[in-house]
């Protein structure tokens, strides 16, 4: 019988906190079936060993994707491990966070059962260290304050966001064939969650619970092997501009540009030829070189598909 929901689980070298994530799983009191699907981008600690113990323990419940390579990009284990999802609903948490409460995909999944009109939920979270102490990040806790409708127009301006990662239930988008979902690995190497709010609010709105519901884990040292830690010894600037650029054309080839994200055009632009200015090189000229391809040539002084 097909699962009503798919639990996205996305583990890499999370050994250290992978059992909490997948008991706080199992101890969702739901009155529909749920499948547990996990993508683990060829982790070398014990990550995959705890894997299969759960697996061997819930029969019928795991679709345990256990890459014998290693991806180089986790957006793209993201979007092959969603694509092998069954249910209606998808439920996405990494491994290193972690679900609190019981009840937390039943709410989640009553409420877009009677509101055909939104397209996901997230809810509110609390942040805890790499040792599971509580802790705090004003950025953080900042971004992620907002509660209750979330829309397009909302994200557009990016003050706060409508989630985090390990708080979003949504519609499973990827079965209804409306856009080009590999933008999700082609954007970015490592960026997911944007892009996935992308999707949704393209296609109607969110909903914020203010329930806490989930711990965040806050990896701020670097040398931990996880992909949280990875991301800080990256230079991201040249990769995020070509990043914003590769999106905003994604979003105008599927569902046409708003008179804002036009508006940004050039302030993209200029951020993207400052930094080339500042730092010169065959690299930052080539991100240089997109952005004026696009923003200029094209957003500005060209035909726009607008929305």
């Amino acid at each position: 019988m097909r699962p009503k929901l798919s639990v996205i689980l996305i583990t890499y070298n999370h050994a250290k906190y992978v059992r909490k994530a997948l008991d706080g799983i199992l101890m969702q009191k739901t009155d529909f079936d749920y499948e547990i699907v996990v993508g683990d981008d060829c982790s070398t600690d014990s990550t995959q060993d705890i894997l299969r113990e759960y697996s061997m323990k819930n029969p019928g419940r795991f679709n345990l994707i256990l890459r014998k390579k290693n991806l180089g990009r986790p957006t793209l284990n993201v979007y092959l491990t969603s694509m092998e999802a069954k249910g209606e609903y998808l439920a996405y948490l990494e491994g290193d966070d972690y679900w609190t409460d019981e009840n937390k995909l039943q709410k989640q999944v009553d409420f877009l059962e009677a509101h055909p009109e939104y397209m996901g939920t997230t809810h509110s979270f609390c942040i805890i260290d790499e040792n599971g102490a509580p802790s705090s990040d004003e950025q953080k806790e900042k971004l992620y304050s907002w509660s209750g409708d979330y829309t397009y127009s909302d994200w557009e301006r990016r003050g706060e966001w409508p989630g985090q990662t390990a708080s979003n239930v949504c519609r499973n988008f990827y079965k209804n064939g409306k856009m080009d979902y590999s933008i999700l690995y082609r954007a970015h190497d490592f960026i997911d969650d944007e892009v996935i709010f992308t999707f949704l609010l393209l296609q109607g709105k969110i909903y914020r619970f203010d329930d806490v519901m989930a711990a965040h884990r806050v990896i701020r040292k670097q040398g931990g092997g996880t992909w949280n830690s990875i991301k800080l010894k990256r230079d991201t600037m040249v990769e995020e501009f070509e990043y914003k650029c590769s999106l905003m054309a994604w979003i105008e080839k599927n569902a046409g540009l708003t008179d804002y994200e036009v508006g940004q055009a050039l302030t993209r632009f200029k951020n993207a030829a400052g930094l080339w200015l500042k730092h010169p090189s065959s690299r930052t000229w080539s991100m240089f070189s997109k952005c004026f391809a696009f923003y200029i040539l094209h957003v500005k002084f060209g035909k726009v598909r607008k929305r």
